[in-house]
């Protein structure tokens, strides 16, 4: 039925009482001519001249699903729901979109201020159309049948064992991958090359394993190396070395968009992002199998049994859900329900493009153009996200106070029964009153009496494993004795036992929100997340604290807005009010932090009641209080000398495991999970047009479309497991590309994070999935991948372009080769390799002897030039050199990137980047000349070759090997030989000279091959 508006169903209503059916018909038909006519004359050519060419049954490509050629297809809509409600203008797309307030149609300019007030009489007419025959078409949307899509694109398709295929040149393979790439060779006409020599071959693998290149004792020692098993060797030792760690953690990073800073107006800090990066060192260091690293990143704060550091014993598995946060954030957004789904769609895509290879977040605002992914399937995604939470979480001390917690809930629970027991000898029984508040009380939407144990939720142990309730015995103090007390109310209650919990964070660089500061993390009482249909928010409590609404997931709270969400909570405070009007409607949740020292309870929360209410729920807690109390009274009374050992011996227990408390730890950012929820699909990916809700689920595509079983909370570990089913083509095809692409220089599949119809097609899909399968048989170890590919034949091709071509049975060439492979797809040679910005800054502080080979810690601050100024800027510049630790220990700040790194192509972190661009401009030429810490590097160099080397032919020598693992040719000796004499006649100085050594470095530096891989 049409929707009225209400002045026009009251006109009816009344029309009818007056003048009778019969009269009502009479009129509605002459209305309802009227309006055809109008329709006919008025409205219908507006459509067809301004609208039928993208939106009727006739357009060459109908835009958004809509159609306009129909009273029903106004009515059933497009992507953005119904085009337009009868009787009702304002409430109408059609009318919104003419009027520019929000799409803005037709998009060649604004209709005629009388077009639109045609159009907007139509529709208040009730949209009146002749009986034409319905288009069709009119009634369905553009075709997107996604098992069609699954069944046509080879992504999707299960992973083959395939075989592996004969070769002309039996002896030329050195692994079963070679007999891939050798045959698509053979059937093109074409040889490999020939192998590179030692040296090219030694620099190659450090560069590529561990990111520096080889000292001169290195490369002598490896090239006097003549056994057959020389290369096999070098792998293993430097598979082996911690900088491998770093090497391959740069490259992950890249996947997930890391940064230390939010980027936008002020570039905020993200805390303690560092501690991300040194994890991903750490597992690759160790070789986690790769569906444990997967794992760990989803839903590693979920896992039954995380995977402890091998020296401190600390919780290394939560520390990969950082990578969800890593992203921009906004520290006052105006729509903060938009910024939440935006946050959510670069997190989507973060997630998707670098565990699956697939851009997910292409379908949010309708199903994938291209690839088998529904809308459906993206909003499922993004119910995950909702139904989870951020934490900076004590890592060092989580798992060390979980043991200590599990203890403490013994020790009390053993006390408590022994109270129990004493108390039925005789006739003091329960305190017996109800706790939960008999009235109507739909404001209340938190009430710890009621709540189910998977909605007691907290960061940390501080408020114990159940909240505690009225007529419970507790441990007390009194006069400097231990006593045991009762509860008096249902509350969650803080527990002293946590007090001198200390976080240490990193130090602030740019650091303005307003939760930073406060003593939250590992102390915070979560409640369940709640819809806002009041502004009035008010929490009964007792104790001191703060409380902190958390609204649509928003923490970056340090500008005007939003201020109001946070409130400290006094001690002779028995309600805390939060005025929250402008989150109507909004998803809400509040956290509670007790004041160090001081116990917290929280007893409700209520929304939109009324001082009498909360008056009526006073008074009935004073009435529990008063039978808790009564029954205090009487037990103590009975029993107070029983009461009082166990009181002693129950306070020397929790005194002696408090000694065991793990007080101190570093932060980390974290996932935790929240209330379990599922996300409405955004009609348009419009933040304020919700669809209907969609279960959370994996990509239907991979799944059938079979629902996820998820028994509590979010259900990231459940979708953790779906990406790492063995049903999963993805997550190992993606992962093994990207190995053979950091190698290789290209990866089988080109497009290293979209496999989907717009990536491109696998050179070799064979080989691909030869290697996935052998990846899963070989328990998913990225270093044994990376070992099988370095030791084969293809890695070690030659960069040069040689005589490739087979000859034919008369002896000739049987083509051409730039008609047969010109791109090198087969791969019949290793194409030189450019090294990217950190590998050439990390090569510069290795052979100048300027590189810190400490692991792990803060970031070193940026060296700000005087050219990068904006707001934001850190108060202070760090050090030119870094303090010589490795590029990945250099702080990345987004609104303040490294020139050298962003010259030499480092992106930008904003989303997945597995595939970097390779530029050849004339800023990098000009930066390796006049980059100050090139020079100053150049000159430590020098100062290292004149100690290290007395005569200009040794010192040539030393630096030849130093830059490019190798000796120098008799040309290149004499060119430096000419060039050191020539300095010395003209500028009249010794061998020695510091600056005409520097020079010379500054020379090698500049050349191509220091920056390539041959």
């Amino acid at each position: 039925m049409a929707r009225l508006r209400p002045r026009f169903i009251g006109s009816v209503l009344v029309l009818i009482s007056v003048i009778g059916t019969g009269q009502v018909c009479a009129q509605t038909q002459s209305t309802s001519i009227e309006g055809e006519e109008y329709f006919e004359k008025k409205v219908r050519p507006l459509l067809v001249e301004h609208c039928n060419t993208c939106h009727s049954v006739d357009a060459k490509k109908l835009q958004a699903g809509l159609r306009l050629d129909s009273r029903e297809g106004l009515l059933h809509g497009g992507d953005s729901g119904a085009a337009i409600v009868p009787g009702d203008p304002d409430a109408s797309l059609l009318i919104e979109a003419v009027r520019y307030e929000s799409y803005e149609m037709p998009p060649e300019g604004k209709l005629p201020t009388e077009d639109i007030e045609t159009l907007q009489r139509w529709v208040e007419m009730g949209a009146p159309w002749p009986n034409d025959e319905v288009p069709e078409a009119a009634l369905t949307k553009p075709d997107f049948d996604l098992q069609q899509r699954k069944s046509e694109h080879w992504v999707w398709q299960p992973i083959q064992t395939p075989a592996i295929p004969s070769v002309v040149d039996t002896s030329w393979p050195r692994d079963e991958l070679d007999n891939f790439v050798l045959a698509k060779l053979d059937e093109a006409g074409l040889r490999p090359a020939s192998d590179a020599d030692r040296t090219a071959i030694l620099r190659r693998l450090y560069f590529d394993l561990i990111g520096l290149p080889p000292t001169p004792t290195q490369t002598r020692k490896f090239l006097d190396d003549s056994s057959p098993h020389a290369i096999e060797r070098l792998v293993d030792e430097l598979l082996d070395s911690p900088y491998f760690g770093e090497r391959w953690g740069r490259h992950w990073l890249d996947l997930v968009r890391y940064a230390e800073s939010r980027g936008h107006e002020f570039d905020n800090d993200a805390p303690n992002a560092f501690q991300y990066r040194d994890y991903i060192i750490r597992a690759f260091n160790a070789d986690v199998p790769y569906d444990q690293l997967v794992l760990e990143h989803i839903a590693g704060d979920l896992l039954p049994e995380p995977r402890l550091n091998s020296t401190h014993g600390y919780n290394e598995s939560i520390l990969g859900t950082g990578f969800w946060f890593l992203g921009e954030w906004v520290h006052s957004p105006v729509d903060i329900r938009k910024d939440e789904t935006d946050r959510f769609d670069n997190m989507i895509d973060v997630m998707s493009k670098t565990f699956l290879g697939v851009t997910v977040a292409c379908a949010r605002c309708h199903d994938h153009k291209f690839d088998a992914i529904s809308t459906a399937d993206y909003y499922s995604l993004c119910g995950f996200l909702q139904s989870s939470d951020f934490r900076q979480v004590p890592f060092e001390s989580l798992e060390h106070n979980r043991r200590i917690f599990n203890k403490l809930t013994e020790l009390d629970a053993k006390y408590r029964q022994k109270i129990s027991e004493v108390l039925s000898q005789s006739a003091v029984t329960s305190a017996g009153s109800k706790t939960q508040f008999e009235g109507n009380s739909p404001c209340i939407v938190v009430d710890y009496s009621l709540l189910s144990p998977a909605e007691f939720m907290q960061d940390g142990f501080v408020f114990g494993d159940r909240p505690r309730f009225a007529g419970q015995p507790y441990l007390a103090m009194a006069e400097g004795k231990p006593c045991v007390r009762f509860a008096t109310a249902t509350a969650a209650q803080s527990d002293s036992f946590w007090n001198g919990l200390e976080a240490i964070n990193e130090p602030t660089v740019q650091n303005k929100s307003q939760l930073f500061s406060l003593p939250c993390s590992g102390r915070t009482l979560r409640t369940p997340t709640f819809t806002l249909t009041s502004g009035n928010v008010a929490c009964r409590v007792q104790g001191s604290g703060h409380v902190v609404a958390c609204v649509d997931s928003h923490r970056l709270i340090a500008g005007p807005l939003h201020k109001e969400t946070i409130r400290p909570i006094a001690s002779d405070q028995e309600w805390v009010e939060l005025e929250l009007d402008r989150y109507v409607g909004h998803r809400v949740h509040l956290e509670f932090t007790p004041a160090e020292g001081i116990e917290l309870q929280v007893r409700l929360v209520t929304q939109g009641a009324s001082s009498e209410t909360r008056e009526r729920l006073s008074q009935h807690e004073k009435l529990v209080a008063d039978a808790v109390q009564e029954f205090s009274l009487a037990a103590n009374q009975t029993h107070g000398k029983q009461l009082r050992h166990i009181a002693r011996k129950w306070s020397a227990e929790r005194t002696e495991l408090r000694t065991q408390v793990m007080l101190r730890s570093h932060l980390a950012m974290a996932m935790m999970d929240g209330t379990g929820e599922d996300d409405h699909v955004l009609i348009r990916g419009n933040s304020s047009k919700p669809g209907d809700s969609e279960p959370r689920h994996f990509l239907t595509a991979l799944t059938g479309g079979q629902r996820m079983a998820i028994f509590s909370g979010s259900g990231r570990l459940e979708l953790a497991r779906h990406i790492n089913d063995s049903s999963n083509p993805l997550t190992p095809r993606v992962i093994v590309n990207r190995i053979w692409h950091y190698l290789m220089g290209r990866g089988i599949v080109a497009t290293t994070d979209d496999f989907g119809v717009l990536g491109q097609r696998p050179t070799h899909p064979e080989l691909l999935d030869h290697l996935a399968s052998r990846f899963i048989e070989d328990g998913r170890s990225i270093k044994r991948m990376i070992r099988a590919i370095v030791l084969s034949r293809t890695y070690r091709m030659s960069s040069c372009v040689e005589a490739v071509l087979q000859e034919d049975s008369d002896g000739g060439a049987s083509g051409h080769l730039d008609s047969v492979d010109p791109n090198n797809l087969l791969w019949h040679h290793r194409p030189p390799k450019r090294l990217e910005g950190e590998a050439i800054r990390d090569a510069l502080l290795s052979i100048s002897g300027r590189l810190d080979p400490a692991q792990f810690g803060e970031s070193v601050p940026i060296h700000l030039t005087e050219f990068m100024d904006g707001r934001g800027r850190p108060n202070s510049s760090g050090p030119l050199d870094g303090d010589g630790r490795r590029s990945i220990y250099v702080a990345v700040r987004r609104n303040f990137l490294s020139p050298f790194m962003l010259t030499f192509d480092t992106p930008a972190p904003f989303s997945t980047m597995g595939r970097r661009n390779v530029s050849n401009v004339p800023a990098q030429a000009l930066i390796l000349m006049n980059d100050p810490l090139v020079v100053e590097l150049a000159a430590s160099w020098a100062g290292r070759a004149i100690k290290e080397a007395s005569t200009t032919t040794s010192r040539v020598e030393w630096m030849y090997r130093s830059a490019f693992a190798r000796l120098p040719t008799e040309s290149e000796k004499t060119v430096a030989a000419n060039y050191v004499s020539s300095q010395i006649a003209t500028r009249h100085v010794d061998q020695n000279d510091q600056q005409m050594w520097s020079d010379f470095a500054h020379a090698l530096i500049n050349t191509k091959e220091f920056i390539f891989l041959r």
